[in-house]
């Protein structure tokens, strides 16, 4: 593992850093919106803009990255997110935010894509699955520094808009510093979304449904505290709570859903869930059990995401999985932009509460439709019993692009292929 890390934690480190300034700009535009008098209609288009920003993003990159070159599209880009995170505070009106957050989630997209292929690029088939493991720490990692860093300045200020375009600049450096020539975008074969539909429709339906639910969860939740009352701090530890629970349950998740019905595991994730939305509902004004409920709630929604992935790779064929990558993300994108809206729109006819209510809405969307498809089709654990070997689990960050996509696909090939010359060999 430490070879490993050796030969990737420059990239590391860069990803680790643009982390924590998305993860601290994130909270604290929810945090100074609200304090700006944006109603909660205008906080949820100002949060959806950002995941429309970042889908627009991850399908234009590659073609961008291909023309003019990674490290030149990587400066520019880098160069958009500070200029932009500074913008925020001198241009405090709705319309001004939701062209700021476009151009911000693009350009982070963008960033992504070709910091990832390069940390693409640095892996092998032995080494694959580690690296999505350790990619996926320092997602979660950066992302629970950025809350932390919340608590430096004032939100009325202008230093914690700084900080995060300070960080991201730095991140420049290693990145750029530690690569070399950067790889080249080749065309992967496309699978259409019925096609997609076809082979998993649990998959389909519910990749877009969990979009919904973690850019609700990523973008709305500091705004619910606000709305409640919690103070800086306990907002960033609100965030953080949610953060940790998804980085701590995503692998005992992916341990069990290798060795039983994935739809059982996504109906019990999905009923976990509930149940902490519920807590939510009812706990909220104890602090200490509204942090437990973060926990649980980022624990099972988190892993939900890889575990639709994996669970439709059981009934694709290892050379359509990569072709279906590109099309589980877009579903999941669209979804993470209708997810903001929805719960805005709660919250705003429900108040505070409206927040819990979305997740109980999308959280029973899930369970039900994963309880139908249960009636509709027998799961290849139940047909084959003991024989039955599932693609292997690959843990997948939700704000990861259709790189790690790729890559996670190819990791569930690799398991294939190496299972299938174990068994040979056997025989």
């Amino acid at each position: 593992m430490l070879r490993l890390f050796g030969g990737v934690w420059a990239l590391l480190l860069g990803m680790f850093l643009l982390m924590v300034g998305n993860g601290l700009q994130s909270t604290l535009i929810g945090v100074r919106a609200s304090i700006e008098g944006f109603s909660t209609l205008e906080l949820s288009i100002v949060t959806s803009a950002y995941f429309l920003g970042f889908l627009g993003g991850s399908i234009m990159a590659p073609g961008i990255i291909n023309r003019v070159g990674h490290v030149r599209v990587f400066a520019a880009l880098a160069s958009f997110i500070s200029a932009t995170l500074i913008l925020y505070p001198v241009l405090p009106f709705f319309w001004a935010w939701v062209f700021l957050r476009i151009l911000i989630g693009f350009c982070f997209s963008g960033v992504y894509v070709t910091a990832e292929s390069w940390l693409n690029n640095s892996a092998t088939n032995q080494t694959r699955g580690k690296i999505l493991s350790l990619y996926l720490i320092v997602q979660m990692a950066g992302l629970i520094t950025g809350q932390a860093l919340l608590n430096i300045g004032e939100p009325e200020g202008y230093l914690l808009f700084i900080i995060p375009s300070v960080l991201v600049s730095i991140s420049f450096a290693p990145i750029l510093l530690s690569v070399s020539k950067g790889p080249t975008f080749e065309e992967t074969k496309k699978m259409s979304f019925k096609r997609l539909y076809q082979a998993s429709p649990l998959g389909f339906i519910g990749c877009f449904i969990v979009g919904a639910v973690l850019s609700g969860q990523f973008g709305m939740a500091a705004i619910y505290g606000t709305q409640i009352g919690l103070t800086i701090k306990e907002i960033s530890f609100f965030m953080s709570s949610i953060f940790v629970g998804g980085l701590c349950l995503q692998y005992p998740i992916g341990w069990i859903s290798d060795r039983i019905d994935r739809r059982v595991l996504i109906i019990s994730a999905s009923v976990l869930g509930l149940l902490s939305v519920f807590a939510g509902l009812l706990l909220w004004k104890v602090y200490i059990l509204l942090l437990a409920v973060g926990f649980f709630l980022g624990g099972v929604s988190n892993p939900l995401y890889s575990l639709l992935i994996a669970y439709t790779n059981d009934y694709l064929d290892p050379d359509d999985m990569t072709a279906a990558s590109g099309g589980l993300i877009f579903i999941t994108g669209l979804g993470a932009v209708i997810g903001p809206l929805f719960f805005g729109w709660l919250m705003f006819n429900f108040g505070p509460s409206g927040f819990w209510l979305s997740f109980v809405f999308l959280f029973s969307a899930i369970a039900l439709y994963a309880g139908f498809r249960i009636t509709q089709r027998q799961s290849q654990f139940s047909i084959e019993e003991d024989d039955y070997e599932p693609v292997s689990y690959a843990n997948i960050g939700f704000s990861s692009t259709q790189v790690v996509g790729e890559v996670a696909q190819d990791f569930y090939v690799d398991n294939i292929e190496d299972s299938e010359a174990l068994d040979g060999n056997v025989s």
